[in-house]
């Protein structure tokens, strides 16, 4: 399930929780933060596990594609490190202009949690997208409201030696997070498969990325990418993300209890990946149970 999806119900709640507690709250918790940082002599995090109220600054946008930016924002210093939990994502928070609703949406943070100064997004731009159109909009010096971290999939390292990652379009950027804390942490030896699938060449971002993390990791990382529409004399292979695809690359198995299958992506690639009560869904055919499957 998108993190849309499960916020969309929610939006009231969030509405009342960012009018009723307001930025004194944010304002009094950063304060009691940097005060127990300054005496632990750690560098002090930006988020901690409750609200934030944060209005962090564009310093840059960058283009990557046609529908697609990466927006640096600056923390409060450049001694402050994001401090989220791996596969962590932060609600934000805007009021465009002719909008008569605020606009509240989930976004994953694509940089490290231990770096400092900085916080990156990578954010796809939707038709009908109202945040995303807002923070396409944005230019350097503009600023953004983040609410609050929205914890994902309390990983620890090692628990699951082999893992599989299934990504689709904008999905990408949760499994690029967990890639990164992975294989950044020298504890932690967990192999990753990841499986990409997008609609065109122009569409598989973070590839400069992934390419560098399998010339790093070998044995550890393999990035495989499938693309529905590729362009005359691509290098990708064309197709989608299916069952054969899935039985030819993935190393481990169901039959292996503590392997974890993550999945990200549009509505309908999820669906018929997970399948519904119904139906079992392409990793139910593989075996792989529910307890096996984590959909972000």
């Amino acid at each position: 399930m998108s993190a849309n999806a499960i916020f969309a119900g929610q939006l009231p709640k969030v509405l009342g929780t960012v009018a009723l507690a307001g930025a004194g709250v944010g304002i009094y918790s950063r304060y009691m933060r940097s005060v127990a940082y300054a005496d632990s002599g750690a560098p002090p995090k930006a988020f901690g596990s409750g609200p934030a109220f944060l209005s962090l600054q564009l310093q840059s946008s960058e283009v990557i594609n046609h529908n697609t930016k990466k927006l640096r924002f600056a923390l409060p210093t450049e001694e402050h490190i994001s401090g989220l939990a791996l596969t962590s994502a932060l609600l934000t928070f805007s009021w465009p202009k002719g909008c008569l609703l605020p606009c509240v949406r989930p976004y994953t943070p694509i940089t490290r949690s231990d770096e400092p100064g900085i916080i990156e997004l990578m954010v796809k731009k939707y038709p009908n997208g109202k945040q995303s159109t807002h923070l396409h909009s944005l230019k350097p010096g503009d600023s953004l409201r983040f609410v609050t971290p929205i914890p994902g999939y309390k990983w620890v390292p090692n628990k699951h030696p082999d893992i599989t990652l299934i990504a689709g379009g904008a999905g990408i950027t949760p499994m690029y997070q967990l890639i990164q804390g992975i294989l950044h942490n020298p504890e932690d030896e967990t192999r990753i498969t990841l499986v990409f699938g997008v609609n065109t060449d122009a569409d598989v971002l973070l590839k400069s990325e992934f390419e560098d993390f399998e010339r790093k990791f070998p044995g550890r990382f393999k990035a495989v990418y499938t693309v529905s529409n590729p362009v005359p004399g691509s290098s990708y292979p064309k197709g989608y993300v299916t069952k054969e695809l899935l039985q030819k690359v993935v190393k481990a198995g169901p039959e292996k209890d503590n392997t974890k299958v993550f999945v990200c992506g549009p509505p309908a690639m999820e669906n018929a990946l997970v399948g519904s009560r119904k139906q079992s869904g392409i990793l139910g055919e593989l075996g792989y149970t529910k307890d096996q499957i984590y959909r972000f």
